[in-house]
């Protein structure tokens, strides 16, 4: 009776059925993998309630999205590819974030087809990597000595068409006019820069010369998100 129950509509005697023991093992794994992900993911990361709950989930709806094709993979891939979209196209996220999520999503694939050991076995190894990578910075001292933001307040008859060119080219690697915006009804002029410095060290001898410039108005500055370094 309970076999029939769980029979598919259109089954027929040549199609595979997957048993229920069967199927509870393989969401079961899926879940534990996926929590096991969730957690490690929180170390040394930020992340929201909602990103830990899909990220604890994802695995076991591709396990199961793997599992009702009835071994046609192509399908399957092609189904989980289109629940990934719905995350990717309405809230932008990071290279790390993205990373995490095709893990999972990998994780189910791996589940779904019966390779339960392989599973666990990516699961571990993957988000030990992450986790070793996490704890050593990788890649991010650098990157937060290197970018910074800087806003700058001129009074609004100083032209700032190339006015710190030549203090920027002296101190920077690179350096872009992001904004302009007028202040203070209309006296000031406050201008963004995206700036990639030579060196930490030289911040305050910076800022000395913008300083002389500027006439001694308001300056600042501070990390930039390495956008340009995320997907």
């Amino acid at each position: 009776m309970l076999n029939t129950f769980f029979a598919g509509v259109f089954d027929t005697q040549f199609t595979s059925v997957i048993s229920i023991p069967e199927f509870l093992a393989c969401l079961g794994t899926a879940l534990l993998i996926g929590l096991l992900t969730a957690v490690l993911y929180t170390y040394k990361n930020r992340y929201t309630r909602g990103f830990l709950v899909t990220l604890a989930t994802l695995p076991a709806v591709v396990c199961v999205v793997i599992m009702m094709v009835n071994g046609n993979i192509g399908a399957g891939v092609a189904v989980a590819g289109a629940f990934s979209l719905v995350r990717f196209r309405s809230v932008p996220g990071t290279a790390k974030e993205i990373g995490a999520l095709f893990m999972a999503m990998c994780t189910g694939l791996i589940t779904g087809m019966g390779y339960l050991g392989y599973a666990v076995l990516f699961a571990v190894v993957l988000n030990g990597v992450t986790l070793l990578y996490s704890r050593f910075d990788f890649g991010e001292k650098k990157n937060r000595e290197k970018y910074k933001v800087l806003h700058i307040t001129i009074p609004e008859d100083l032209d700032y068409t190339g006015v710190f060119d030549e203090i920027l080219e002296k101190y920077t690697s690179s350096h872009e006019l992001m904004q302009v915006k007028t202040t203070n009804m209309g006296s000031l002029f406050k201008l963004t820069y995206h700036l990639v410095l030579n060196g930490a060290e030289a911040e305050k001898e910076l800022i000395d010369k913008l300083r002389c410039r500027n006439g001694n108005l308001e300056i600042s500055i501070s990390h930039q998100e390495t956008v340009v370094c995320e997907l």
